[in-house]
């Protein structure tokens, strides 16, 4: 045999009776190659292949609903509600039917924003893989379905705050690394307030420093030890900068 004819054996491989095989792995009865495995393999490739697309459509119509901006439901609105109220209390109304100019709120990748109506119409005409932020961030929904309150929505809530706490200069620092505020810090605090309200944090200057629950109410306060809690830390603009990239 040639070497012509041994590479077109090598590759190509032959039947019995002397006419190519187009597979020389593949067994053959007689003339007719036995091709169960091949159509096994095209026919499973093909069910792999559908149920990937069908994967992939799905995918693409979940991140579809999950980036574009819609308004809240009934369930959603109630929870952002829920957790607005428990800093501004009666305010909530004068948030959400402002008299300057009228404001809703939005659902965009899970986030809640706070904005103005013609902002967000605005809004509309812009893709919703572009879109990224409108308005005032309030808060998000985590993957259980609870929102969380991010310091974002600082300056908004504190302008309806009901109950505050003010630091003395000498904590605002312990306080913007993420540490509760302890009686020893405590420069002032809104009369009647209960243990496990909203309160706002502000410096003896009244500038915004996050936010928290109270540890103990008014009366309580008083009788405190100094190294007592007065209040626990929940968000602080210090998070502007230790969480920039998940804040971003």
């Amino acid at each position: 045999v040639g070497n012509h004819r041994m590479d077109r054996w090598c590759r190509v491989g032959w039947e019995e009776d002397g006419s190519e095989r187009s597979d020389p792995f593949r067994p053959s009865v007689g003339n007719r190659e036995v091709d169960r495995t091949h159509r096994s393999e095209v026919r499973f490739d093909a069910e792999s292949k559908g149920r990937r697309k069908e994967k992939d459509r799905s995918e693409r119509g979940s991140w579809r609903r999950t980036c574009a901006m819609r308004p809240l439901t009934e369930e959603e609105t109630k929870a952002v509600f829920e957790k607005l109220h428990k800093f501004v209390g009666k305010n909530l109304k004068a948030l959400v039917d402002r008299k300057d100019e009228p404001h809703c709120l939005r659902l965009q990748k899970n986030r809640v924003f706070y904005v103005r109506d013609s902002l967000m119409r605005r809004a509309t005409n812009v893709s919703r893989d572009k879109l990224v932020a409108l308005g005032v961030c309030l808060g998000k929904f985590t993957h259980s379905g609870k929102f969380r309150l991010t310091v974002s929505c600082l300056d908004t809530i504190a302008q309806y705050a009901t109950h505050k706490v003010w630091v003395k200069p000498s904590s605002e620092m312990g306080f913007l690394y993420g540490n509760h505020v302890t009686k020893v810090g405590l420069g002032r605090i809104t009369e009647n307030t209960t243990q496990n309200q909203g309160v706002v944090i502000f410096s003896m200057a009244d500038i915004p420093l996050g936010f928290g629950v109270a540890a103990k109410s008014t009366q309580d306060c008083r009788k405190l030890d100094p190294g007592g809690i007065v209040a626990y830390h929940q968000s602080d603009v210090g998070e502007y900068l230790r969480n920039e990239e998940e804040i971003g």
